[in-house]
């Protein structure tokens, strides 16, 4: 029994051993998984080109167009700071956090040194102290709410040092402004933005002096809010916004000062309507002018190719079709410019947008679906973009042929020399012209168009001419073969290749011809340095032999026991 105790307390203090070390185990990891977490959180570095960065500061855009809009109006219309004042001083404190926050993530900001990142903690931390912004960022949140306690709760212009994080709303609307896809959109809204703040600014000073002179004391200041009709605070807002906006845009009568208050009132708001209109006209003349440029980058210029056409008395048919030919790429959004616009761009990235937007119609072609995907990015660059009318020749039979063609959209027909027989319709994907390019050696043609093709509707093409096609497949002969290929069997269907069997024949015979002679001369080269080697061989063999026979004479002259003879 005792045997069997000892045995049952053994496994027992074995399991307990087990369970511990379990435990210990479990707590290691653990200790480990909060120190690489700490570790992430000490090394964390934020890219101020990243998606994060840029969704911060749009975040940021909202506390501090709160503080501009709603701190002077809870100053100037104190009925809306007295009926709703926990909810403004709720938005206020939840603003400063966000405030702290844009702090913490700036302390984290990396920066460029040398065209690179600086991603030091240490580093940031110490540009961040030494730079200007901080000491604006820390006089934006010092603890002005404390004033509360000696002028009273109903004064919100205690945190007029909010503003001072304007910097940021700058920095948020510039990458708003590079980022967006409609830039001159973009900028008339902040424009509007402007300037509705800035009337509302002067609609709560205008109420504010309004009840300083006095309300209803003459045509000039509000009217007296004893009176139910203006006694609403929304009325009160909307009426001053309304005056301060008449005087701004210098539309409608506004009633005439009667004060010296009102005076420079109205001189001030009279200048800074001056800037306003210059502002408001040079800003939508710069994005008028943006559109122009746009335009004439991406599309051809209408007006002057009317003003050639009505110079020169075209016929009314043909200007039609050139009417037509424009409305169809301006209504469609038809760009024939587009290497001249990816100019702008370095070569990888014009590389990259030029297979994004054209290498999946280039993949549809036939002759290149088996190509390397490097020879289709060079190919892509060489491409340019054509539009044909309806009823438009693309290129007639017997024209010499400077490049082949491929349809992006649209339908073509091969047509015959009457131009009504229709024997085949290309579709999206096919391609022509490849055959007069090629110089394909047997071909009958030559150089030539083998075929009419004539638009049916509005086509876009892309054109490669000769040249390029030539450059590019100098560096993959591998697919200059294959093309070369697909162009004999096509013209073998056509009974345009000749047949150059008899010539291929000759050909070979002087090839074989010319490697004969070849052989012979090395032949006899190899003759020529035998005889000569044979011939030093034994005048070598002859230097030997004597100087063997002369060893021999010197050694008989002596005698066995090595005195020579008397």
């Amino acid at each position: 029994m005792n045997r069997w105790a000892g045995l049952f307390r053994w496994h027992r203090m074995q399991k307990e051993n087990d369970g511990e070390e379990k435990k210990a185990e479990g707590n290691s990891v653990k200790q480990t998984a909060e120190v690489k977490h700490k570790l992430n959180l000490k090394d964390w570095m934020i890219d101020p080109s990243s998606e994060f960065y840029y969704t911060w500061l749009q975040v940021m855009v909202f506390p501090i167009l709160y503080n501009w809009v709603i701190i002077i109006c809870r100053t100037c219309f104190t009925a809306i700071e007295e009926d709703y004042l926990a909810v403004w001083l709720t938005i206020d404190y939840v603003s400063d956090l966000f405030y702290v926050a844009d702090i913490i993530i700036k302390f984290r900001t990396g920066y460029l040194e040398q065209g690179i990142l600086v991603q030091d903690p240490t580093r940031l931390q110490k540009h961040y102290l030494k730079s200007s912004q901080f000491r604006w960022d820390l006089v934006s949140l010092l603890p002005t709410d404390l004033l509360y306690l000696r002028l009273g709760i109903h004064c919100p212009l205690v945190r007029v040092n909010r503003f001072l994080r304007t910097p940021r709303l700058s920095e948020a609307f510039d990458r708003m402004e590079t980022r967006t896809s409609y830039p001159n959109t973009f900028r008339i809204s902040k424009l509007m933005l402007y300037i509705f703040v800035l009337i509302h600014w002067n609609a709560c000073l205008y109420f504010a002096l309004s009840g300083y002179i006095g309300f209803g004391a003459d045509r000039w200041v509000y009217p007296n809010i004893s009176d139910p009709v203006f006694a609403a605070v929304r009325r009160q807002y909307f009426y001053c916004f309304w005056f301060s906006a008449q005087i701004f845009t210098t539309v409608g009568d506004t009633p005439l000062p009667n004060q010296e208050e009102e005076y420079l009132f109205m001189i001030a708001d009279l200048l800074i309507a001056v800037l306003v209109f210059a502002s408001i006209v040079g800003n939508v003349g710069n994005v008028i002018t943006n559109l122009r440029d746009r335009d004439n980058v991406f599309f051809p210029n209408h007006e002057l190719v009317k003003a050639y056409l009505r110079t020169h008395r075209i016929s009314k048919e043909l200007r039609g079709r050139v009417n037509g030919w424009y409305q169809h790429l301006h209504i469609n959004k038809k760009i024939t410019r587009e290497n001249e616009i990816l100019l702008q761009l370095p070569d990888q990235l014009r590389t990259e947008i030029a297979v994004s937007v054209h290498l999946p119609t280039l993949s549809k072609v036939t002759i290149f679906q088996n190509c390397e995907t490097s020879l289709l990015e060079e190919l892509v660059l060489k491409l340019t973009p054509q539009v044909y009318s309806p009823g438009e020749y693309v290129c007639r039979k017997g024209d010499v042929g400077h490049e082949m063609y491929i349809i992006k959209e649209g339908k073509l027909a091969v047509v015959a020399d009457d131009g009504v027989t229709q024997f085949a319709v290309l579709g999206e994907g096919n391609f022509f012209g490849e055959i007069s390019i090629l110089n394909i050696k047997g071909n009958k043609s030559g150089n030539r168009r083998t075929a009419n093709i004539r638009s049916i509707g509005h086509s876009d093409l892309f054109s490669l001419s000769k040249e390029d096609l030539t450059d590019v497949l100098s560096e993959f002969p591998a697919a200059k073969r294959l093309l070369e290929e697909k162009g004999r069997q096509i013209l073998t269907k056509m009974g345009m290749l000749e047949d150059t069997a008899a010539g291929d024949g000759a050909a070979e015979e002087e090839k074989v011809e010319t490697r004969v002679e070849r052989m012979e001369s090395g032949l006899d080269v190899l003759q020529t340095k035998l005889a000569r080697l044979m011939a030093e061989l034994e005048s070598s063999a002859c230097k030997m032999q004597a100087r063997v026979d002369l060893l021999e004479r010197e050694l008989a002259a002596w005698d066995w026991d090595g005195v020579p003879d008397q």
